[in-house]
Order: structure tokens, then C-alpha cells, then sequence
């Protein structure tokens, strides 16, 4: 039986699909709300949903787990309430980790890119304390997964007791299917496809940073599918722990990706720019793009999906269809 905290959400319900179609039993700890976020699941319903504030009496239940990925989180950047993203994405995922260490079950849990902040330390996942500890994220949500990731990395240093396998992966900027109930927080390349297919332009930012120009911010988008083909991986190699990054090492411009959904819409590639708003100057980071040597040398090996077969696979398989979901 494996656990996915935040299965029904994004990376979660996708992620929860492949592990169905395994053969795995699947338990998920999410809210399924009053929205269309069930749908997420409707083509592979779990053996059992438990609401995220009952994970503890689950877990104190001695289920029979052999795997926890624990996806769930408060994943808003915009999100300003300290104390619930606390409780959610630090005190939540202590007490997670805890138990995988006391019961030998292993764990693989979200961190986020947005722990590099602005990207002026760079994008080496070092998940050493000292590390760790050159980062300056711009937003709470940023800062509480950097958190985590700062409390394992003392842990280990210091010989705490750990799950038998622990990975934390450093998501970029992922996008694909089941993302539709996350509102404002929708992936970039569903936002342009909107726009395209509603005025027949994407609109983009105009540069705030002296020597980019406008539309060359750049962003290292990954296909979900590739996100997912990683954990899946390490499903089977119990052998391998750390801090990964989870990006394809490569990034792409903010106009190459319009580009790409206007090339995936058969439309004319017509982009306009527009100021950026004054609440993003602060936290907008202009340029991402993992570092992958340290999971090239863990053993994973398989391509990553290029951003415009990944945006053609999202607007044909997915976005231009009556059902939309994985």
C-alpha cells in the first residue's frame, strides 16, 4: 500500500495514475472541496481518501505502508498566512518523516525550486547544511519547504534517525494535465493557451532586469510526465537518497513557450507585452534551470521531454479535448 499525500492534486493525481495502472493500492490524504478537483481521480479512484487533518490518526493506525510520497502542501507563492503554511508544508512533514523513520518506510517528499529564491546562489541542489544555508527564497511558501529541507539535512548530518530510502525533489516549473482546479496558480503554458484560444494573442511580461529583454525571462519547464517517470523510479531503487533537483536542466524562454502553444494551436504565433504588476517584482524570478549531475549520477538516465513535444502533447492530447484529464 503506498500513501500520497496530495493525491488528488496536479503532480499527485498524476503521479497516482501511473502507480494504479502498476497495480499498486493507493491510499490519498487530500480535499476533494466542492469543484471539479474529484475529476482528477474519476478515471482511477483510490482504495481510500482521508482528509489532510486526519493523516495523524491514519498513521497511528499502523497501516500496512511500504511507500509515502508526500506531495500535499499549501503550494500557494502568493499564500501570506505564516501560520497555516507552517503547520502544513514544515509540521506536518516533520511529523511524516518521523514516522517513516520509526516504522522503516520509505519516503519521497516535496521541496520546490522556489527555495532558490532569486537564483543568485545558483541552482546546485547541495543538500548539505551548509548548502542549504546560502539560500534566500523570496516567498513563505519558498521559505517553509527550504525549511524542511534545512531540518533533514541537519538530521542526517547528525546521524537522527531517517526513513530507509528519503528523497526530496526540487520541482521547477512543471506543467501538464489535472492542474485545472489550482486557479491563479495554473501553469504558464495553460494561462497562454487560454489567452490564445480566447483573443488569439499571449500576453507576457515586459522585463524588469537590465539586459533581458522582454519575453526572454526564462523558466526550466517539465512535462508532468517526466516528473512522474522520476518517482517511479525511485520506487525501484531503494538504494537512493538525498536532495534532487526535478528539471530538465534546460531553460526556455517565456516566448519560445508562447511560441510553442501557439505552434500546438495551429494559431498565428502573435505575442503582445504587458507591465509586470507591482505585488511580482519582488518574488518574480527571471531565470530557473536545475542543475541534474546530481541525479544523473543516483542513475537515472532517461531524456526529458523537450518544451515544445511537451506543450503539443498537453494542447493536443489533453487541452483541445471534451475530457481533459489523465
Amino acid at each position: 500500500m503506498i500513501l500520497v499525500t496530495g493525491g488528488a492534486g496536479f503532480i499527485g493525481s498524476n503521479l497516482h495514475a501511473a502507480l494504479v495502472r502498476r497495480g499498486h493500492e493507493t491510499v490519498i490524504a487530500d480535499h476533494l472541496g466542492r469543484g471539479s478537483k474529484w475529476r482528477n481521480l474519476a478515471r482511477h479512484p483510490p482504495a481510500r481518501i482521508i482528509p489532510p487533518d486526519d493523516i495523524d490518526a491514519f498513521l497511528a493506525s499502523h497501516p500496512p505502508l511500504e511507500f509515502v510520497y508526500h506531495l500535499g502542501a499549501i503550494s500557494d507563492t502568493t499564500a501570506t498566512d505564516g501560520d497555516a503554511v507552517w503547520r502544513a508544508n514544515f509540521e506536518q512533514s516533520r511529523r511524516i518523516w518521523d514516522w517513516c523513520a520509526d516504522r522503516e518506510v520509505r519516503l519521497v517528499y516535496a521541496s520546490s525550486a522556489a527555495t532558490y529564491g532569486d537564483g543568485g546562489q545558483g541552482f546546485d541542489d547541495d543538500g548539505t547544511p551548509g548548502g542549504l544555508a546560502r539560500l534566500r527564497p523570496l516567498n513563505l511558501y519558498g521559505w517553509s519547504k527550504h525549511a524542511f529541507d534545512l531540518s533533514v539535512a541537519r538530521a542526517v548530518a547528525t546521524h537522527q534517525p531517517s526513513p530507509p530510502q528519503w528523497v526530496g525533489l526540487k520541482f521547477f516549473n512543471v506543467y501538464g494535465p489535472n492542474e485545472y482546479h489550482k486557479g491563479h496558480m495554473v501553469s504558464v503554458i495553460k494561462v497562454k493557451h487560454d489567452e490564445v484560444a480566447a483573443n488569439g494573442t499571449a500576453r507576457l511580461f515586459r522585463s524588469t532586469v537590465a539586459g533581458i529583454a522582454d519575453g526572454e525571462q526564462k523558466r526550466d519547464f517539465i512535462w508532468v510526465g517526466d516528473a512522474v517517470d522520476v518517482m517511479l523510479w525511485l520506487l525501484e531503487q531503494p538504494g537512493v537518497s538525498g536532495l534532487f533537483n526535478l528539471g530538465t536542466g534546460h531553460a526556455r524562454s517565456y516566448l519560445d513557450m508562447a511560441h510553442a502553444v501557439c505552434d500546438a494551436m495551429s494559431a498565428p504565433r502573435k505575442v503582445t507585452f504587458i507591465d509586470m504588476p507591482d505585488a511580482l517584482h519582488e518574488q518574480y524570478q527571471s531565470f530557473t534551470e536545475a542543475t541534474t549531475a546530481r541525479l544523473r549520477a543516483a542513475g537515472y538516465t532517461r531524456e526529458f521531454t523537450p518544451l515544445e513535444a511537451g506543450v503539443r502533447r498537453y494542447v493536443q492530447d489533453h487541452l483541445s479535448q471534451s475530457d481533459p484529464y489523465v
